[in-house]
């Protein structure tokens, strides 16, 4: 019983090995056709967390009014910024690409943002003023108006130009994500060289190919051991298959 109960033991063990065995071997001859990055990947920035904490830090100096940071995310609707990432491939491990900040996405978001803290600034101004023993309308349109002779301008242009900031601006994002040059591959780094105007900055990044999705770590340390970047990974999707 002991010998055979070994014998399957041993066979289960050799199966298991032989297929390991087969599965890197089709990783290695034939999933490597996908390690490639030719084609236009689109990552969404996600700036939800952002804006609802520089949204709080505003709000709570409203005096009188206590309020949560829960209670603020609440109003936060998901903010969320496209950026483009195109590479064209010389060969299996180099070519060049473009990266560019969607404007459009940006000033959509933008104005998602501060559409949603105008509904924050409201509720929290009518509970303020009825504290204050306010004896006039506290609904959206009085708000509006009240506001409007106040500060000679609406709700929301006056909390996009008074107010916090809630999204880093369109040029913090294009300086650190557009760009082109060149780009090489080896192992798991993406070392892409950003030229412009005659100069040239080297970044190396950790990055993991799934399927249709493109992972950028961050920045190597500079022996590719670990990250130095403290920045979240950005998820990139293929949006289009080289030709």
């Amino acid at each position: 019983m002991k010998k055979t109960l070994k014998t399957v033991i041993v066979t289960l063990l050799f199966l298991t090995l032989a297929a390991s065995t087969a599965l890197l071997a089709y990783l290695h001859f034939f999933a490597s056709e996908d390690s490639g990055l030719a084609g236009e990947w689109v990552a969404e920035l996600d700036l939800t967390e952002r804006a609802a904490v520089s949204a709080y830090s505003w709000l709570q100096d409203i005096e009188g009014v206590s309020l949560s940071l829960e209670e603020v995310e609440s109003y936060i609707p998901e903010l969320t910024i496209e950026v483009s990432l195109i590479f064209a491939q010389a060969d299996e491990s180099t070519g060049t690409f473009a990266c560019q900040v969607s404007p459009e996405s940006y000033e959509a978001c933008r104005k998602e943002a501060y559409a949603a803290l105008t509904a924050a600034f409201h509720d929290l101004l009518a509970k303020r003023l009825a504290m204050a023993g306010y004896a006039g309308g506290t609904d959206g349109e009085a708000l509006e108006a009240l506001v409007m002779g106040t500060f000679g301008m609406s709700s929301e242009d006056y909390l996009a130009s008074c107010g916090p900031e809630l999204l880093p601006s369109l040029e913090e994002l294009q300086a650190q994500y557009e760009g082109g040059g060149s780009y090489e591959m080896t192992e798991d780094v993406l070392t892409r060289r950003f030229e412009e105007d005659g100069t040239v900055v080297t970044r190396a990044e950790i990055y993991i190919r799934q399927d249709e999705s493109l992972i950028l770590m961050g920045e190597t340390d500079g022996d590719t051991s670990g990250l130095s970047s403290d920045e979240y990974p950005v998820v990139y999707t293929l949006q289009q298959s080289a030709e």
